[in-house]
């Protein structure tokens, strides 16, 4: 009867030991992807990525807190408007070392083309940068560092809610929407992913920075951001469906960053 006990106690035991290393795994596998800080290099395994995009939204805390503190150096320093705005502009950019970009100038140029869906699908797996993307682009950073150049000191650390809640929303669309293609990033993510853990992690990513961005700015600031962010996804979960026949990891970065721009325009407006 002891022995049954101890049996279980070790096997209960090893299993703890393997979930905190299979979560270990999955943060290094989040941020290795995801961002451009450094991480420890591992072999990516099925139980390490099952978890990965749990922690996905973790990268926004980080963008959140580099940003607020740039905005105290430039209280202190006293930069000039374009200074301000460039370099609030580039520190997600920086972090994140532009994989989401990368996806939003090539959903551009695949939407640009007005061609049929696998013709967009060859466009988004092209390595080649067309003119529509470029221009999208600096379309993109233009606007952003417009809205950015309009917040001011109160609006710190609140953007890092926003930084939180787009990853959610893009995290979730991952496991949610259909897949446009199976051999793609987002399929291969998608397939190794926990379904209901991730749904459960988004969801509470979501309310965390939501309630994070109404205890920093005024509730009806909050409730817009919130309201904005819906309605991007909304549109999005459309367009993908009806242009591309499903998402891909192109698509769901294309979305984090119009979904970024808008919600800064809000706090910005709202400001």
């Amino acid at each position: 009867m002891m022995d049954d006990t101890e049996k279980s106690s070790d096997g209960r035991r090893k299993e703890r030991t393997e979930t905190r290393g299979n979560l270990a795994e999955s943060f290094v596998i989040a941020f290795s992807m995801y961002s451009r800080i450094p991480m420890p290099t591992i072999e990516w395994s099925d139980a390490g990525m099952r978890y990965a995009l749990c922690f996905f939204p973790l990268i926004g805390v980080v963008i959140g807190a580099a940003e607020t503190f740039f905005c105290a150096v430039h209280i202190r320093a006293a930069f000039g408007t374009v200074a301000y705005a460039c370099i609030g502009t580039a520190i997600p950019l920086i972090i994140t070392g532009g994989i989401h970009m990368d996806g939003f100038l090539d959903t551009v140029d695949a939407r640009s083309s007005f061609a049929e869906r696998e013709r967009k699908l060859e466009i988004l797996k092209d390595a080649h940068t067309g003119a529509f993307a470029v221009i999208g682009g600096c379309v993109y950073l233009l606007l952003y560092a417009a809205a950015f150049s309009e917040l001011g000191a109160d609006a710190f650390p609140a953007i890092g809610g926003i930084h939180v809640m787009a990853r959610a929303f893009s995290g979730l669309s991952v496991t949610l929407l259909p897949k446009a293609r199976k051999d793609g990033l987002a399929s291969t993510f998608a397939a190794h992913a926990g379904v209901r853990a991730v749904h459960a992690a988004m969801g509470v990513w979501i309310l965390v920075s939501f309630c994070f961005l109404y205890s920093c700015t005024a509730p009806v600031v909050a409730l817009a951001i919130l309201a904005a962010v819906l309605l991007v996804f909304a549109w999005y979960a459309w367009m993908a469906m009806r242009e591309f026949g499903g998402m891909t990891g192109d698509l769901a970065g294309f979305f984090l960053q119009v979904a970024e721009l808008v919600m800064v325009a809000v706090l910005a407006v709202c400001r």
